[in-house]
This record gives structure tokens, sequence and C-alpha cells, in this order.
């Protein structure tokens, strides 16, 4: 019998050795012939040239199968369970969530199997990489891009000085290079070792700046970044805009910077050296291996954590700089003491400028520099962990740095139907302005073009990489909804409905692959969509999220922002001072929600900075809790003492709520200066000083009432019941539970408490003992003492007497 063989391989690109039991599946029988009874084949582990387990097969085919089209794909164990479907990628159908890879089988020419490959992540595949060959101990170096649409390819290298390469060339240091690309697969260039042998060993170019040259479709020569680059040179705000630039690369953007080649199998010995680039390096096994502590485990469970909103260059207080992860680490005793055991970090990969919230990014595997880089990134996740937090990062797909040249704008060609990372709808030609085909989404950006599979696997791998190289332990994906609801057409605004699918099938691959590689990793979506099926499995259609940011809870329990209006507005209300009815009503339907798999929070980044409503005519702009609880009022005397309660009562609902609660920093202190966009480096908190003096008591709180959620497990499971609602009272009452304890909560935001003749009816309290265990108005915080303190309540009937303090809480559990 004559037959082709057919290599198949499936490339990791991650250095764990994770997965077990390979097996290759696919639409033929034994013989080689077509089948729709898909044939299974064990699959070899090997150690791909890029030092990473991969797994591969050879099927033989029979001659007279030419041009029959094929499918297989591959079942696999993961730390995620047994007999697993090892392809997250959904066919390019938009009719359909159909995974599997497909060929056409080809004649032979005897001498080379035909190949096919899939690529779980593109992390070691794509960028400067170390590529390792039979026999050699040192790794030689390749360089790999994708430019489909490019005449030719080279890669040139800058210096270490300035660490830029101008339109007209200047700046490339000749001494090495230019190395020719040449084109492979899915229009790829790489290196080659025989027409560049002085890549052969990758040590002499660690560290070294580089840019890769590429002469478009039309001719035009234009110097590119490495989207893959695991470092950009630059950590200032300067843009030379391709004229020549000769001052330091201190100084310069890192959007437009050289490259820097990496290794990323080893880590820098100590936090911090003086030089770039630094000296002394370990291997990352040695720097990982006592990484956690045994009696402060990090936690696994969204349920479980506490999360604490950073924003890295807001912290600083008193330098001339935006915060840093040195910063960080000198606040890690603090943040250690209040008792958190999350934290979210704002976006870290590289974007525009210096001072930044950090959702412009430039490159997602390079770590913006002038926080510290990639490897003080690690320090930090090291000393969390060690500490029992866990570390969240922000990432954003939904747009890219909206300044992108020397990134992914028109990378390879200045049509914009071939402008390769952005989704263009038909071709320039059936636009008056260029610009109309693009796609607008509420972002501050062009959609990526989600539709191409390397598009997606840039956003994928670089996820993946800070699980594995940085041992990120989640991500909050930012608006979401942006990806798979809001996308428009530039010209007229009309929804282009292919785009919303293909990003709702980028979701799925993107959470597919992340808990196929890391089982306990968390995934938050910010997503206002309100659609159940962003938290459902992706085995059901689902996205696959563990949880999605809440942002109704904020808005009906402070909604002083734009939505305010439309919104309860429980707290700045209540900060006019009257005695006028409160829409708790409004707020318990919120609060009645955050069951289903929310992040809640009473303040976070978005809503403390730019947001804003309109009031006569004006703008009135987002505040931070403390100013909105006395609606901007001087915070002294009795002011203070209303405003903390009210801030108590706002972080107790969170806290209290069945959703993930999450707050911004500052807010255990009292943070009040504005927090924006544009001047945020200009309004730094003193968070160790204001804890030492006027936000001691506020800070206590925070660190009770932490540790209280901590030793309930009711409070972490998703069972909430509203009891009681009073609008004119400003009173609500809600139970929550488990199989082991039942608590009620009963709060209030009236300025005057109740004393113990406030009567709460509803049947589902019972009859039952209660015990006060928690009380929001303690002296310790700030309060007055009110309240049923040591006491035990009895429910009759399902009526119960209880005394309340003015804007606060009391907690009762129920004893029998």
């Amino acid at each position: 019998m004559v037959t082709i063989p057919v290599q198949f391989t499936y490339f990791t690109g991650l250095r764990r050795n994770i997965f077990d039991n390979v097996h290759l599946i696919g639409s033929w029988d034994q013989n080689g012939y077509y089948s729709d009874q898909w044939n299974s084949v064990p699959m070899q582990q090997i150690i791909a040239e890029d030092n990473c387990p991969s797994f591969t097969a050879i099927v033989e085919f029979d001659v007279s199968q030419i041009g029959y089209q094929f499918r297989w794909g591959v079942v696999l164990d993961s730390p995620q369970g047994r007999d697993l479907w090892g392809i997250p990628t959904e066919i390019g159908d938009r009719n359909s969530g159909d995974r599997y890879r497909s060929f056409i089988l080809h004649p032979s020419d005897n001498s080379q199997p035909q190949q096919e490959r899939y690529y779980l992540t593109h992390c070691r595949r794509l960028g400067a990489q170390k590529y390792y060959l039979p026999g050699q101990s040192v790794p030689a170096l390749k360089f790999a891009v994708w430019a489909p649409h490019a005449r030719s390819v080279e890669v040139v290298f800058g210096n270490s000085d300035n660490g830029y390469i101008a339109d007209d060339g200047f700046g490339i240091d000749a001494r090495l290079g230019p190395f020719p690309m040449f084109r492979t697969e899915e229009g790829i260039w790489q290196t080659d070792l025989t027409t560049s042998p002085e890549l052969m060993d990758f040590t002499k170019f660690d560290h070294k700046p580089y840019m890769f040259r590429i002469v478009k479709d039309d001719g035009q020569i234009a110097y590119r970044t490495d989207l893959y680059s695991r470092c950009q040179i630059g950590k200032g705000n300067i843009d030379p805009k391709g004229q020549h630039y000769l001052d330091k690369y201190t100084e310069l953007d890192g959007t437009k910077s050289c490259s820097v080649v990496i290794d990323p199998d080893t880590v820098t010995k100590h936090f911090q050296e003086a030089s770039f680039p630094e000296l002394k390096f370990i291997p990352q096994e040695a720097f990982w291996q006592d990484e956690f502590n045994v009696d402060r485990p990090v936690p696994k469970r969204v349920e479980d954590l506490v999360i604490y909103e950073l924003h890295l260059g807001a912290l600083g207080y008193g330098k001339n700089r935006p915060g840093n992860f040195q910063d960080a680490m000198e606040l890690l005793p603090y943040w250690v003491e209040l008792g958190v055991n999350a934290i979210e970090l704002l976006p870290l990969s590289e974007f525009r400028d210096k001072v930044n919230w950090g959702y412009e990014t430039s490159h997602y595997f390079a770590l913006e520099y002038s926080a510290g880089g990639r490897d003080q990134l690690k320090y930090f996740v090291r000393e969390c962990h060690r500490n029992g937090i866990a570390v969240i990062l922000d990432v954003v797909y939904n747009h890219y740095n909206p300044d992108g040249e020397r990134a992914e704008w028109t990378y390879d060609s200045n049509a914009p139907e071939r402008n390769i990372y952005y989704w263009y709808e038909g071709k320039a030609s059936d636009y008056a302005d260029l610009s109309g085909g693009y796609l607008d989404n509420w972002s501050t950006g062009y959609a990526p073009r989600f539709h191409e599979e390397m598009v997606r696997k840039l956003f994928i791998s670089s996820a993946a990489a800070l699980i594995e190289e940085f041992h990120i332990d989640g991500f909050r994906v930012d608006q979401t909804t942006s990806i798979h609801l809001y996308n428009v057409l530039h010209a007229d605004g009309r929804s282009v409905e292919d785009a919303n699918i293909f990003g709702a099938k980028f979701l799925r691959e993107w959470t597919r692959t992340m808990k196929l590689i890391q089982p306990n990793v968390v995934l938050i979506a910010e997503d206002h969509s309100d659609w159940d099926k962003v938290t459902e499995s992706t085995d059901v259609g689902g996205l696959g999220f563990d949880a999605t940011w809440y942002a109704n809870f904020y808005h009906h329990l402070i909604g002083d922002t734009r939505l305010g209006t439309d919104y309860a507005k429980l707290i700045p209300t209540a900060g006019y001072g009257s005695d006028e009815p409160l829409a708790m009503d409004r707020f318990a339907g919120a609060l009645a929600w955050t069951g289903h798999k929310k992040v809640v929070y009473h303040e976070s980044h978005d809503e403390a900075g730019n947001s804003y409503y309109e009031d006569g005519g004006r703008k009135i702009y987002s505040r931070r809790t403390i100013a909105s609880a006395v609606n901007g009022a001087p915070l002294t005397g009795e002011i203070r003492r209303f405003a903390e309660a009210r801030c108590r009562f706002a972080f107790g609902m969170a806290m209290l709520s069945a959703g993930t609660p999450m707050f911004l920093m500052g807010e255990e202190i009292g943070a009040q200066k504005p927090y924006r966009y544009q001047n945020f480096s200009d309004n730094k908190e003193d968070l160790l000083g204001e804890k030492a003096t006027n936000g001691a008591k506020l800070f206590k709180f925070y660190h009770d009432l932490i540790r209280f959620r901590y030793a309930h497990s009711g409070l972490r499971s998703h069972n909430i019941d509203i009891v009681h609602v009073h609008n004119v009272n400003r009173v609500i009452a809600f139970r929550r539970w488990d199989e082991s304890e039942e608590l009620l909560i009963v709060a209030s935001l009236n300025n005057h408490p109740f004393t113990r003749e406030y009567v709460i009816k509803n049947d589902r309290i019972g009859d039952h003992q209660w015990h006060e265990i928690f009380n929001s108005d303690s002296i310790i915080y700030g309060g007055s003492d009110i309240g049923n303190f040591g006491e035990t309540m009895t429910s009759i009937n399902g009526y119960i007497h209880l005394e309340i303090p003015a804007n606060g809480f009391v907690v009762f559990q129920k004893i029998e």
C-alpha cells in the first residue's frame, strides 16, 4: 500500500510539563482512509526547539486520500482534569463553536512528512527567543515576527544609551547585523542560522535593543517594535516621532523605543541594580523555590477574596515621580496588617507615557519599565505570595494604545483593510473617509481584529506568559462588553454583529486556555451587559469567567457618576443631611443580585476617577466615598464623624453582600483627594500618615470587618435573602447563610438611631435566638456604641425587635 505520512505536532510554548496522556484524534480510520468515526493515536512527548514540552505523532494516509479534507484535535490530561479537549480555538465560522484543526492531504515528495501543527500559545514562537539545537550546550537566538503583507523583513540593532532608531535608520548599531528574515507559514518571518551564524550564541545578544526593519507591501520602509518583546527599553515620555534622538533611553517613551532581547528563564538576583542591563541573574527555578508560606496560604476561590484595587502609579507619596514597585514593596506590611488577601493591579503591560492609568497597552509581553519592569513584578508577586496575598492583573484587549505607531498600527501595510491588528469592515474604497471601516466599541481606540487567530494568540499568549513566568493568580479583563457587544462601524455607528460574535469567540478561547494551563486562575470580567453567559461554562456556550464586576451595586450605593441620576445614590443623598426617604428598595434589588457571581465595590478607579453627571449645566465629577458621604463639606468635627459612619455603611454593604468585595486603594483611611486620570500624580495620598492620624479608626474598622468576613463562611456563600426594606426609615435587612451558619444583617442610613422598638417582620426569620456579633457603631471605630451589645435577641413568628445605630449596621448570628 502506498501511503503519505503526515506529522502532527502540538506545541505548548510553556516550560512547565503540565500535560500527560496526550492523544491525537482525527477523522480517519486505522488504515488511513477518511472516516466520520474519529481514530485515536497516542502522541510522543518531545522537547521542541523552544525547550518546551510538545507532542507529536505520525499517521500514514492512503495515497487515494489526496485532496481530502481531514479534521483533527488533541485529547489530554491537564491540571484541569482528564480527557480534556486540547484545542481551545474555535473554527472561523460565525455560526459554529466547533473546535478542531483541518488540513487537505497533499501529494508527498517522499522526503519529509506533511507537517500539521497547532500552537497552544505563541509564548516561545514569536519574538526574540532562545532556540535549542541538538548537541549545542548554549542556546541560539531566533527572531520571528508576523508580517503577512511585508515584502521583506530584517532585524536591526540599536544602542543601549538612547534606545531609539529614527525613520531614516539613524541609531542603528552597524556592528550587529542587520540579519535577514525569511517568510514561512502564516506570514511569519524568521531568522535562519545558516545565513546568520552570528545568532548561534544567545548570550551575545542578551539585553541588546533591536527593531524590525519592514518593507511594506507598497515599498515603504518602516521600523517596527517587536509586539512579543518582553522589554521595551524606554521608561520616560518623549516620542521623537521618527526624528533623530540623542538623549538617554530613560527619557524615551517605551511604546516607541527599541525592544530588548530578554532571557525569560532568569530573574535578576537583586530587586534593583543601578545599571542597565543588570549584571547578576539567577535561574527562575531558584528564584521561585521559596515562594509560599504554609502558614499563609494564597486563596484560590474567587468567593474567598477581599480585593484591594491598586494603582501602582498613585503610590510614592511625597516623591516627584509616578509610584513604582519599590513603593509597593515598602507598603506590603501595611496591606498585610489591613488584611486583604488579593491585590488587583491596574494594567502594567507597556503603556504610553509614564504617568498613566495603564489602559493604553502597546506591548502585551513587556512590563512597564517606568514602574520597575518585569523582574520587579516577580519580586512583588513572590512577596505577596509569602504573605498569603493573591495578585490579580488588569489586562486590556478591547483596544490598543491609541497612538500605535511603531506598535500595532499599519504594521506591514498602509492599506486600511490590511492593517493586520485592527478590524476593518469591507474595503477602503467603500468609504469617503478611510477611517470609516474601523470599529468603535466605547473604548478609546479602534477594535482589534478578533477574527484573526494571530491577533487572538497575541492576547492569549501574553496572559499565559504572565501565569507561567510571573505566577500571576488572576486577571480582570477590561470592558469585555466592548469585545462582544458594543462593536459599531466608525462610519455610521451601525452594529457589526460579526465583530461581536468573533469577540465572544476570542473570550471563550482565552478563558479555555487559561483554565487549561492553570485551573485555579481567577478570571474576572468588567462586563456591563447583565448577560448570564459571561459567567457560564464555555462547555454550554458561556464565556467562562468566574465573576463579573457589578457596577449597578456601586451606582445604587454611591452613584455620584453620570449614571447616578437613574439610581438610588444612597450615600450622597444621605450626605445632604436631611431626613427624606431613601430608595432602599432600589438598592435592595442590586444587593440581592450580588449572589450571581459578582465582584462588588463601593469605589473603583473608574468611579472615583473621571465619571460625572450634569446638574444645571454643571459637570459634577465623581468623588471619593468620604467626600461623597457629606457632599464635599469640610471633613472636620461632627461632619467627619457622619462621613466616616456612612463610609462604614458603604464598605459593610460590600463586605456583607453575596459578591466578592473589592475597594480602591485609600478608602481604608478615608482618602479624599480627587483621583483623576489627568492629575492623579499630583494628588497622592499619604496612606501611612493617615493610618496613624485621621484615618486610624476607619482603618481599624476595615481591618476588623475583613477578618470578620474570613471568619464566617456564610458570608462567602452566594446565598442572600432580603427580609426587610423601608425607604422612609432608611432601613434594610437581609440574611446570609451556608450549611454551617446563618447571619442577619440590619443596616440603616437614618441620621437617628432606632431604639428597641424597631420591629422587623418576615416569616423567613422564623422562631430563633440571635446574638449580635458585629456593630459598625462601636466606639473603637468612632461610633456611638448604640446597638445590642452582648445581648441575645429572640424572633417569634418572624418578629424581631432591635436597636439600630444611625448610619450603621449590626450583624446577628443565629444561635438556635
